[in-house]
């Protein structure tokens, strides 16, 4: 039984081993690493006990937690893969993954439609001119010259709602064909109110959330100064820069002064080597022009424009939206995504496919209402954009795909379906004989 549990545990040592050098930051882990060992407090005659004691003294076990951590989170509906070989978390139920199939065609085809209608390439290399123009406006990109009179979103959320209400189980029998929003024949697991419960049991408990003081009967001194107990909490939570303290920090809100480090700080955003990457997709954008960034744009002005009262950060969404169509890392995604990037020929390759656009994504009507909140926190670009980035590789891209997945949107559907149905039938009968939309 030892010997199986040493094996286990070498084995689960190799293969974070081997994960970890694949993450961002491995790069600089490794300089910093090496730096350590070449100092005085380590030992050559007993290097590796003085090397194991320096990490442990300084900042670099915390780091190493930290990336374990994200590791682990990143892969927590996998977990066979720490001691297995890699595995694919592809859909498994047939009629789910052929929806999906047919939703890229769909999409693909509109997009190629809409190309031969306005007569433009998918991409293709930037003038001079409109390349200085770029550069010249890039913090200011809302006023960057560009017709969008006939281009139009590829698909709206409501077109993909459309296609989540037509599908159902083929072992299941239709009773009507009467029924706008069901999701009755698809028998996806999904949690029950009670499994949800003690799921979200530490949010429960006698503690006060930081933001819901206004409806209890605290004198504002007492709401005053418990908010500057938890901002005083907060700097000695990410003075530690250890991402499961925070994350139990946040459990309770955070004070809004915090939100951007924080939030930096749990999903492993704060990467040295970020703003390198963030110019290296800026150039990419001044190089290239694409149908995409078209979108983007037609986009952020139909949804998340400037307003005085409302939104500033118009600009700074036009830069981390348009980064975002070129960064090949997003790529990652779809090794545990049901979805596939779409390939066609690009300008001066007929012969050849390409995944398009870079980054597999395409963007639809409301993409980047999903970037927006995040621009409340940070001030600098390659902060926000980083932020956004690891937001969407964890959470996000399950929202727009057809999947049996549990945080999909399908599966977030029937738990809200099931919830609504069976705790909330007043409502729910209402809007059954209604025909109207939760």
């Amino acid at each position: 039984m030892e010997e199986l549990k040493d094996k286990s545990l070498h084995l689960t040592a190799e293969k974070l081993a081997e994960e970890l050098q694949k993450m961002d930051n491995y790069t600089t882990f490794y300089e910093d690493l090496q730096v350590l060992a070449a100092s005085y407090d380590v030992s050559i005659d007993d290097f590796k006990n003085t090397l194991v004691q320096a990490v442990n003294k300084g900042s670099m076990e915390t780091n190493l937690r930290n990336a374990v951590f994200h590791w682990l989170r990143s892969h927590e509906n996998n977990k066979q893969m720490v001691v297995r070989e890699e595995i694919t978390s592809r859909e498994s139920l047939d009629y789910l993954r052929k929806a999906q199939i047919t939703w890229e065609r769909r999409i693909q085809k509109s997009l190629e439609s809409m190309c031969e209608e306005i007569g433009i390439h998918l991409s293709y290399y930037r003038s001079k001119a409109d390349r200085d123009e770029m550069l010249q406006k890039w913090n200011e990109l809302s006023t960057y010259n560009t017709n969008l009179e006939r281009l139009r979103p590829v698909y709206a959320p409501k077109d993909f709602l459309e296609v989540l209400f037509s599908l159902h189980n083929p072992n299941y029998r239709m009773i009507s064909d009467d029924m706008i929003w069901d999701f009755t024949y698809l028998p996806l697991k999904v949690k029950t109110l009670s499994e949800l419960r003690h799921l979200y049991r530490d949010l429960a408990t006698a503690d006060l959330l930081l933001g819901l003081t206004t409806l209890t009967k605290m004198s504002c001194g007492s709401t005053l100064q418990g908010e500057q107990e938890r901002i005083a909490l907060g700097e000695k939570v990410l003075e530690y820069q250890h991402a499961p303290v925070c994350q139990e920090f946040l459990k309770l809100c955070a004070p809004r002064s915090l939100r951007g480090r924080l939030w930096t700080q749990i999903l492993g955003s704060n990467v040295k080597s970020s703003e390198q990457h963030y110019t290296e997709l800026k150039e990419r954008v001044l190089n290239y022009d694409m149908l995409i960034d078209k979108l983007i744009t037609k986009d952020v002005q139909l949804t998340a424009c400037n307003d005085d009262q409302y939104f500033v950060f118009e600009d700074v969404l036009h830069q981390i939206m348009l980064c975002f169509t070129r960064d090949t890392d997003v790529l990652s995604v779809f090794n545990s995504s049901t979805s596939h990037p779409i390939l066609t020929s690009l300008k001066g390759k007929p012969s050849k496919e390409a995944i398009y656009p870079p980054n597999g994504i395409i963007p639809f009507h409301g993409f980047t209402m999903y970037a927006a909140p995040i621009c409340y926190l940070f001030n600098d670009p390659v902060s926000l954009y980083s932020t956004f980035r690891a937001f969407y590789l964890r959470y996000w891209f399950r929202l727009h795909n057809i999947s049996s997945h549990p945080q999909s949107i399908l599966g977030l559907c029937i738990l809200f379906q099931r919830l609504l149905q069976r705790h909330e039938t007043n409502i729910w009968s209402h809007f059954m004989s209604h025909n109207i939309h939760p």
